[in-house]
């Protein structure tokens, strides 16, 4: 029994710092594409809003991670954008389109 529970809290450990890594990850690609379109993440933000299991190019099974954050053109506004991660690469990501402020 008291291994069961140590492989249990182990396991639980493991995911937890997992969960941080790719949190970190989320935040660096967030930003990154926000540069990309000329806006600034708002990295507190960032947040993992769906969890499930998929497979890779190459069939290994990894963790489906959907990270919610916003951005901003002006400081004033906010966008909802949302990316992906199947295990450590970006998937998917959306960025919705905005009215660049005049300068």
């Amino acid at each position: 029994m008291e291994l069961v529970l140590l492989l249990l809290l182990i396991a639980l450990a493991w995911f937890w710092l997992d969960s941080m890594t790719k949190r970190e990850r989320a935040i660096l690609l967030g930003g990154e594409l926000a540069a990309r379109f000329n806006l600034q993440l708002l990295d507190e933000t960032v947040a993992c809003n769906k969890l499930w299991l998929a497979r890779n190019g190459r069939g290994h099974v990894h963790f489906l991670r959907t990270y919610e954050f916003d951005v901003s053109a002006s400081g004033a506004d906010r966008l909802h954008c949302h990316l992906t991660l199947l295990g450590n690469q970006l998937g998917t990501w959306h960025i919705p389109p905005y009215q660049q402020p005049m300068n």
